[in-house]
């Protein structure tokens, strides 16, 4: 079968095409390139999705919610960091099983990323392993809402009230995603710690046409001071109150991503029905573990990732691509044994989870344009490449 994508940005463009070109053709005659009504727009339509339907607010944080938004999500996360005044000495503790950019922003001000593995059936940060990883030096913890779902945030949350310690929640996989636990705790992604951040790169639920990227918090003073860094330091012209970044959302990306923002939910649903068609398709597949819902938290399906049994993922992966099947892996390698961050002292064998997770884990195509004869195919193909590699061993 051809036509197979990893992820399919055109086919959900061509449908929302004359909205896009409207939008950037009104960027284009306002000739107001850098902040203004596109950036300001967005801002308060994104609140509005983040609060809609969000259920109990926490008890003690404020009802309100401000957005700041920025040039990429890279950038939220260190923002969010040097609001917090986080800098040399200061420890963060994250997970060992993310992208880069979690670990990078800490080393970037000069502070410790402190790595704790993850839970094997959801892939999010072991809460129990954040408790014991603390010091009078950890200052904050970073977890990471990874493919989809919340973390636990009720536990860490309990953590954060006991210590002090801020949360700043990584949603860049997770936008929209939903938390509710049986303590009473519910909200969106992002709205529970100190900060969130997200990411609005082209292949996220929620992507532009470029780098794009935002901060959510309930905190008004943080969210003013997360606002002066991104525009290098002030929130008045030719004033600078502290070291800042220039890490601007332009109106032409803004602009996209007030089109796209109202079709979210339906892409959201278009993509949980595309998980259950897997779902039901791989449930008797042997070597092939499903994904994990997990019952506090509702799943986005950024990626659609399974686990399979031992370690024939890199074969398999090389079989589906001989027949039209593109995959990817997210993440091959541990944040402990990348190169980058040798300085850190971590050793393989150290975060055992992690380890397995990067050998076993195969993300397949998911995006909203995915039909069932394509998934069909898809994990008709799966099975045969496995039965294949299953008879020569």
């Amino acid at each position: 079968m051809e036509g197979i994508k990893m992820v399919d940005l055109n086919g959900l463009m061509n449908r929302i095409r004359p909205e896009l070109d409207h939008a950037i053709k009104r960027v284009l005659d306002s000739e107001r390139f850098i902040g203004g009504e596109e950036v300001e727009g967005f801002s308060k339509e994104l609140k509005s999705a983040l609060c809609l339907h969000e259920g109990k607010t926490m008890e003690g944080l404020s009802d309100d919610v401000f957005i700041v938004p920025c040039a990429n999500g890279t950038d939220a996360l260190q923002i969010a960091l040097m609001a917090l005044g986080i800098g040399p000495g200061d420890e963060v503790i994250t997970p060992a099983f993310t992208f880069i950019s979690t670990v990078e922003v800490i080393a970037l001000l000069g502070a410790k990323a402190v790595l704790v593995d993850v839970q094997a059936d959801t892939f999010n940060i072991d809460c129990h392993a954040v408790e014991k990883a603390i010091t009078e030096k950890t200052k904050a913890i970073i977890p990471v809402h990874l493919f989809g779902q919340c973390a636990d945030m009720g536990a860490l949350m309990a953590i954060s009230n006991k210590t002090g310690i801020p949360i700043i929640e990584d949603t860049a996989q997770s936008l929209l995603s939903t938390y509710c636990d049986d303590q009473g705790r519910s909200g969106r992604a992002g709205l529970f710690g100190a900060f969130g951040t997200t990411s609005f790169f082209p292949s996220k639920n929620l992507g532009c046409l470029g780098d794009g990227g935002a901060l959510f918090t309930r905190d008004r003073n943080l969210a003013q001071t997360a606002k002066s860094i991104t525009n290098h330091g002030g929130l008045k012209r030719y004033h600078h109150d502290r070291v800042g970044l220039n890490s601007r959302l332009d109106a032409v990306q803004a602009a996209v991503l007030r089109v796209k923002l109202p079709h979210l939910k339906t892409h959201i649903s278009q993509r949980q029905k595309a998980a259950d068609i897997y779902d039901d398709l791989l449930k008797n597949v042997d070597e092939v573990v499903i994904p994990v819902r997990d019952e506090k938290s509702s799943h986005v399906f950024n990626q659609y990732t399974i686990k399979l049994e031992g370690e024939v993922r890199d074969e398999l992966a090389r079989g589906l691509a001989e027949d039209g099947v593109p995959t990817s892996v997210y993440y091959p390698k541990g944040i402990h044994e990348q190169k980058a961050f040798e300085e850190l002292g971590y050793k393989t064998g150290e975060f055992p989870i992690t380890e397995k997770l990067s050998k076993t884990v195969l993300s397949l195509p998911m995006h909203t344009e995915l039909s069932s004869a394509q998934q069909k195919y898809i994990v008709a193909r799966l099975v045969s490449r496995l039965s294949e590699i299953k008879g020569e061993v």
